[in-house]
């Protein structure tokens, strides 16, 4: 027994010992907490609480065992949990500690959260026990888990459609599988609520049913003489039976029965100048009603034979576009547009109606000679006669163009060009120097462009014995070439016509022709070639087509020589259209002619058996070339100068524009500043207008005329002279008469200022010269646009007694007034402006004696004045040609025009125009001569005039040129 005693008091006190041991044992953090490795929840978009599988429930080996109730056991901080960690970035979760002792946690959204922007969540998570001692410190954290969460949606979206409206097109008496689909979308996040699940027609009774998937289709056969559209309002439903925000519009018109032609083809076609390329048909589809379609041929005309000479071409000079073609020197233009220097085309009728392109019409009446020494006699040489013609129809009797024949005595024609029964015929006599044989001498072609109304480009080139024509670019060899002898030598002239051939033995003019010349031009020396003959007949418009590279091996296309008619030919209809689609109307010109150019497709449809199973109506429209921003050519400078008699007579003589300047702008239409106009209530103004803005332009001129104002000039003792190296540099040309002086070829406006700098005028008889006056005119386009006339004047100062002038003589150079051109004519001769009192226009003795007699007078009068002050008003009235002067008196001697007393009339209407001057704000003395005349162009010129008379009747001294 007392063994036995013994052993079981030694287990029990083992047993405690153990339990102290283990007590002592668990108060050291063994154990890492543990949790799942993978977790699952779901959340609601608008809840926070996340439902997860397993639960999130962390364990630790550290906390204390509960065992029999005789023991008693106190729980230690190392067994507890004391939270859960979230890794990851921007996670909007968190995770809380429920129960410590349990382990028992739960995940709950910290921020609301939207399905639509992210329907799963990713992260991981930890969790950590309570550590050892007061302050948790080693603690002890678990692996990390993955958790899954996903957002549920809720139906917080209505359906939307797609299109605001929808539109449809069906043919009548038909019954379609499907008109059209309606879409709608929703933007919830789950299938189950962003799903349309159904449409519904809202409009009540109307023959169309629409299905689930937003396809309508007709219940019946629709009548296009019943209702010509139907309007249905349409809505959608998800499936969470959400209906749509807004319903949609559905128009679905009914087309009479089905008739193959083009759609969606605009007739009118507006084309604004310097837009480039401008689709024609940029929506237009061939409608086939669904036949079975083998070949389509679709010919597009650009009808512009109405424009000028057949289409929009440059209308410079004929020589002028010759030597832009590349063409070298030895042209002569037989019809020349009418000027000063080339005036035998005067009588002609002209074409004013096409854009300034110089047409001459002659109309079996009229004829023109060709003034001797134009065009070499003798033609022996390599040569070439080009053209533009219109004629039709054809006459019986012979029509000449161009005629060279005896001047008297005889009719023999050495060279002619004439129409007969619609053939060209060339007439080509050998010289009597010749050989007594026969050689060919007439050479004839038979051509439909001779007799067709329309306009056409001629161009022989002859080198004897052969002759050949082009006619529109295409050479054409003569179909009948006829032989004659040589003519007989005589002493005879000859006589060079156009428009009728001239009978040297009967006096008169023979075998009329009947249409429309222009550009007839003869070339010696040098045949033209094919370049420059493709660049004379070109045209500046035409259409155009860039093919889709998906298309182009498909579908083929041709133009014509001067691209104003093309053909599109394929099979597949698809590429077809999408071809006609890149069609294009480009006109090149910077100032093109503005009106209607005329459109029409015409189209060939096959099918299978190659016959034409659809009959396709022609397509018409037109292009609108809207009117261009026309440029206004400006030309400004000195426009009144004076220099001595001798600078005339000298070997340089005198410039006549030192300051040229040629400026061409455009006036433009701009709309107003739209944020001003609102900052300011502009809107609400009716007088508000758009803005009206100049731009300077740069284009070319192509003439520039100087001509004298008044007397011819006199060849004996007088000239205007050019540098002729300085034109030949830059490729001008220049004619000169009695009258002045013609400027030609087409060339910078840079390039004509410097030009027209070097004229000089020279006069080496200048004693009975008191000024000359010259106007200057330049244009563009064979005189489409034209300048002012810019008027100068010059005066000589002769050299008068050293007595009476030396110390003006000698202090007063030569100078240039830069003032506005507002002189006065009185007995025929120019007054001259007030600042030039220092200059004595004349140098005749007496009117030197009646200079000084009107400067006593002048002096009594102001003493009157001064005397009687309160009658001058009436005074004034009574004699108008009683004026008052007032001395400038800042140089030593003073020389007077007795002229310019004229200019000091009215004298008691100073203040008056002066109050009317400052009223108007205009302080002309700081008025450059350039702005001023600018300001003539715009406005008249008027007011200025009359500013600057009274201007004038102040005397004063231009000391600018003065050297001390």
């Amino acid at each position: 027994m007392r063994f036995r005693g013994n052993k079981q008091f030694a287990s029990a006190v083992g047993l405690v010992l153990g339990l102290l041991c283990a007590v002592e044992a668990a108060k050291v953090n063994k154990h890492k907490p543990w949790i799942e490795t993978t977790y699952h929840g779901i959340v609601t978009e608008n809840d926070d609480k996340v439902l997860l599988d397993p639960p999130l429930i962390a364990l630790d080996k550290d906390a204390p065992l509960r065992y029999a109730e005789s023991f008693e056991v106190t729980l230690t901080e190392e067994g507890e949990i004391c939270g859960f960690r979230i890794h990851g970035q921007n996670v909007p979760f968190e995770a809380v500690v429920l129960d410590k002792s349990t382990g028992e946690g739960v995940i709950r959204a910290k921020d609301k959260l939207d399905c639509e922007l992210q329907k799963e969540h990713t992260f991981t998570i930890q969790a950590y026990d309570c550590g050892e001692g007061p302050d948790g410190a080693n603690m002890k954290k678990s692996h990390k888990a993955t958790v899954h969460i996903q957002v549920n949606d809720i139906n917080e979206y209505s359906p939307v459609f797609k299109e605001k409206s929808y539109k449809a097109t069906v043919i009548e008496g038909k019954k379609y599988d499907s008109i059209l689909k309606v879409e709608a979308v929703d933007a919830d996040c789950s299938f189950q609520f962003s799903q349309i699940c159904n449409y519904e027609i809202v409009t009540p009774d109307v023959p169309f049913t629409i299905d689930k998937d937003g396809f309508i289709k007709n219940t019946e056969k629709l009548s296009y003489g019943k209702e010509r559209m139907y309007k249905l309002t349409v809505t959608a439903y998800d499936c969470g039976k959400n209906r749509a925000s807004e319903d949609v519009l559905v128009k679905i018109s009914v087309k009479p029965t089905c008739k193959p032609s083009w759609q969606g083809f605009n007739k009118r076609i507006e084309y604004e100048p310097g837009t480039g390329s401008l689709a024609l048909f940029p929506s237009m589809h061939l409608e086939t009603c669904d036949e079975p379609i083998t070949s389509i041929r679709a010919s597009i005309e650009l009808e512009t034979n109405h424009i000028g000479k057949g289409c929009d071409r440059d209308t410079y000079s004929e020589k002028s576009l010759h030597k832009l073609c590349g063409a070298s020197s030895g042209t002569v233009e037989l019809l020349p547009a009418p000027s000063s220097s080339a005036n035998w085309t005067v009588g002609l009728p002209t074409d004013n109606g096409h854009d300034s392109d110089q047409v001459f019409e002659f109309n079996g009446t009229q004829a023109i000679k060709v003034p001797n020494g134009m065009v070499s006699t003798s033609l022996k040489d390599p040569f070439t006669i080009s053209v533009w013609m219109r004629h039709g129809p054809g006459a019986h009797e012979k029509e000449t163009i161009l005629c060279n024949s005896d001047k008297t005595e005889m009719n023999r024609h050495h060279y002619s060009l004439y129409v007969h029964n619609c053939r060209l015929i060339f007439l080509l006599r050998q010289e009597p120097s010749e050989a007594e044989n026969y050689k060919p001498a007439e050479f004839h072609w038979k051509l439909d462009q001779v007799c067709d109304k329309e306009w056409h480009h001629y161009v022989l080139n002859v080198e004897f014995p052969t002759v050949s024509v082009f006619v529109d670019g295409t050479t054409f060899e003569p179909f009948l070439v006829t032989e004659d002898y040589p003519l007989h030598a005589s002493k005879i002239e000859t006589q060079l016509t156009i428009g009728a051939c001239w009978q040297g033995g009967n006096a008169r003019m023979a075998q009329f022709f009947r249409g429309n010349l222009a550009g007839l031009i003869i070339r010696t020396g040098k045949l033209e070639n094919k370049k420059v003959i493709d660049c004379l007949y070109t045209c500046k418009e035409g259409l155009d087509v860039q093919l889709p590279e998906e298309v182009a091996s498909a579908i083929k296309v041709e133009f014509n020589p001067n691209q104003s008619s093309l053909t599109v030919e394929g099979d597949d209809i698809d590429a077809f259209d999408k071809v006609m689609q890149h069609i294009s109307y480009l006109n090149s010109r910077q100032f093109p002619t503005p009106g209607i150019r005329h459109l029409r497709i015409s189209t060939t449809v096959k099918c299978f058996n190659e016959e034409s199973c659809v009959t396709v109506p022609d397509a018409e429209g037109y292009v609108m070339v809207l009117q261009p921003e026309e440029p206004k050519i400006s030309l400004s400078g000195i426009d009144h100068f004076a220099r001595s008699a001798a600078e005339f007579e000298s070997q340089e003589g005198v410039t006549l524009f030192p300051e040229l300047r040629i400026v061409s702008t455009i006036t433009r239409e701009v709309e107003a500043d739209t944020e001003s106009e609102a900052a300011e209530g502009a809107d609400d103004d009716p007088t508000v207008q758009e803005t009206v803005v100049s731009e300077e332009i740069m284009h070319n001129l192509d003439t520039c005329e100087v001509t004298v104002v008044g007397d011819e000039l006199d060849g004996e003792h007088e000239s205007l002279e050019v540098d002729m190296s300085q034109l030949q540099q830059r490729s001008l040309e220049m004619s000169s008469s009695n009258v002045g002086l013609v400027i030609t070829g087409v060339n910078t406006m840079a390039n004509y200022e410097q030009v027209l700098h070097l004229i000089r005028y020279k006069n080496w008889h200048t004693e009975a010269l008191f000024d000359r006056k010259f106007k200057l005119v330049c244009s563009e386009l064979n005189g489409r646009y034209i300048s002012n006339d810019f008027k100068v004047e010059v005066n000589v100062i002769h050299t008068a007694s050293p007595m009476e002038h030396g110390n003006n003589a000698m202090v007063q150079p030569n100078f240039i007034n830069p003032v506005h051109h507002a002189s006065v004519d009185l007995s025929g001769h120019n007054l001259v402006n007030a600042h030039q009192a220092s200059v004595v226009p004349s140098a005749a003795t007496i009117v030197i004696v009646v200079c000084v007699s009107f400067l006593v007078f002048m002096i009594i009068l102001g003493v009157f004045r001064i005397r009687a002050a309160h009658q001058r008003t009436m005074r004034d009235q009574e004699n108008g040609k009683e004026n008052e002067m007032d001395w400038d008196d800042s140089a030593l001697t003073i020389t007077v025009n007795p002229m310019e007393t004229y200019e000091d009339q009215h004298s008691s209407e100073e203040e008056e125009e002066e109050e009317e001057e400052s009223e108007d704000g205009e302080e002309e003395d700081d008025i450059t001569s350039a702005e001023s005349e600018s300001s003539e162009d715009e406005e008249g010129g008027e007011p200025e005039d009359q500013q600057g008379a009274s201007r004038q009747q102040q005397l004063e001294w231009d000391d600018s040129t003065l050297t001390y």
